[in-house]
């Protein structure tokens, strides 16, 4: 039985029903695009005998295309086929004898320039590599499968790679300059950008980009990936539907919008949903859905719109379930109190080493709404709103796992009280490639909120709790 299955069954979904877990699987991850060399230093093209071929054939392009580039009536496959076309004029007229592969390779260079994203723009169609990091023009890092490669691609000078932060901005309405030399932005499929400048960046501008999946992961993909076992996943699909308000921690890299991501697609089709982030990357799918937005100031220093604004305003839009980006400020605050006047079934993430720290930042980040609230009070809005924390690590193999899935079961004195039903099993070691083979596992104890799933009508087998039996041979 496959795990979409086990979470039908755990639904009470016979599978002759023909209903399925309200999440998208059906497609195959695409590996390095065709003609892409395994190693990007072959492809550099800085500083070889075409550079300068390459920045008047760019010029030339720029001529003939004009008004074109900016046409938002062509859509992008058009444009680029226009551009490939030009381009294959241009470099006849310069009538320099060029093989094959460096024609290819050439159009393919100019137009990332003219229409991509330069030098990255490789990375950006590679679906293995994760994030991409220039620290200035000549180094650019890729992360893929977890680990950092230097590559060997590179802007041709500063002024370059400052364009191509400058393109970034501008499509969303944002701007990079010395008055606001910091920017947060995205990009049109929902990867995250990261640019600063100088005078703050003493080396050169600095980019970095948070690639997202083009087809969501689902929680398949998690679990043969070994992020969470069925049995977390069939937990956490019943928490989802039974209106618990869940918590997503752990570190910078873990995975927490991608598990919140996969959270949100166990959400019932027929309820209202109110997304709420600094920059536009979940992908839900369901189709009751209103999407907000922060909006950092404009020059003059007026017309912000922070996460608490956008909350506040939610609040008023009927909404069934709000899910939170991230919480990083004073909207801890309206967040718990959101929760605790009747919008329960609220999914967001926080920055937390463990469980327990993300219950101490959540106090610290209520502290910055400026209200002068009593510790204990706020411990007792913590208590009372969040029902479950689920926190992941990344591993020192590379690998994001769920770690914990803790409940909060209120309070005893001034201390939030937690109980962990699943934690990760580090006692199985490492394999000869130093990847750890241990995988979460249920602790025996089972939590109090199970109750709460027979008054909502959902049932969970009861073995998913059990502490698995010890292998042979190993105490």
């Amino acid at each position: 039985m496959n795990l979409t299955d086990r979470l039908n069954a755990a639904r009470g979904i016979s599978p002759a029903a023909g209903v399925e877990i309200p999440v998208n699987h059906s497609f195959q991850r695409s590996t390095m695009p065709e003609g892409f060399p395994d190693d990007y230093s072959a492809v550099d093209g800085t500083g070889t005998a075409l550079a300068g071929l390459k920045q008047r054939a760019g010029e030339a392009l720029f001529e003939r295309m004009g008004a074109r580039l900016a046409d938002p009536n062509i859509s992008e496959e058009d444009l680029r086929k226009t551009a490939r076309e030009e381009l294959s004029q241009v470099i006849d007229e310069e009538q320099v004898p060029l093989t094959p592969e460096e024609r290819r390779r050439l159009i393919r260079e100019i137009g990332d320039d003219v229409l991509g994203l330069g030098p990255l723009q490789r990375f950006l169609d590679d679906d293995t590599v994760t994030e991409i990091m220039v620290n200035k023009p000549d180094q650019i890092y890729i992360e893929r499968g977890g680990q950092l490669t230097l590559t060997g691609a590179r802007f041709a000078t500063e002024a370059h790679l400052r364009r191509v932060i400058e393109r970034i901005v501008s499509r969303i309405g944002r701007r990079i300059d010395e008055s606001s030399p910091m920017v947060d932005a995205r990009l049109e499929d929902g990867s995250r950008v990261n640019a600063i400048i100088p005078p703050l960046a003493v080396s050169g501008p600095s980019l970095t980009i948070r690639k997202f999946s083009r087809v969501p992961l689902t929680v398949e993909d998690l679990a043969r990936y070994g992020t969470l076992t069925p049995d977390m996943a069939i937990l956490l699909d019943a928490c989802v539907r039974a209106r618990l308000n869940i918590l997503v921690t752990g570190g910078t890299g873990t995975g927490k919008t991608t598990l919140l991501n996969v959270l949100s697609g166990f959400l019932p089709a027929e309820d209202r949903i109110v997304t709420i982030e600094d920059a536009v990357e979940l992908q839900l799918q369901q189709r009751h859905i209103v999407r907000l937005e922060s909006r950092p100031a404009n020059i003059e220093g007026r017309g912000e719109v922070s996460i608490r604004d956008l909350l506040r305003n939610s609040l008023r839009m009927r909404p069934d379930r709000i899910v939170i980006g991230e919480v990083r400020g004073g909207e801890a605050l309206d967040m718990l109190q959101a929760m605790n006047t009747g919008h329960d079934g609220s999914l967001s993430t926080v920055h937390a080493n463990s469980p327990r720290d993300a219950i101490a930042r959540l106090e610290t980040l209520v502290l910055m709404a400026g209200m002068d609230l009593p510790l204990r009070a706020i411990r007792e809005q913590v208590a009372s709103a969040v029902n479950l924390i689920v926190h992941l690590s990344r591993l020192r193999d590379g690998t994001r796992r769920v770690t914990h899935i803790t409940e909060v079961q209120g309070m005893e004195g001034d201390v939030v009280t937690l109980q962990d039903a699943f934690v990760f099993d580090y006692s199985a070691g490492v394999d000869s490639n130093g990847r750890f083979l241990g995988k979460p596992v249920a602790t025996g104890v089972r939590p109090r909120f199970v109750d709460h799933f027979a008054d909502m009508g959902i049932s969970v087998p009861s073995h998913i709790f059990s502490v698995p039996a010890p292998v042979k041979g190993k105490r």
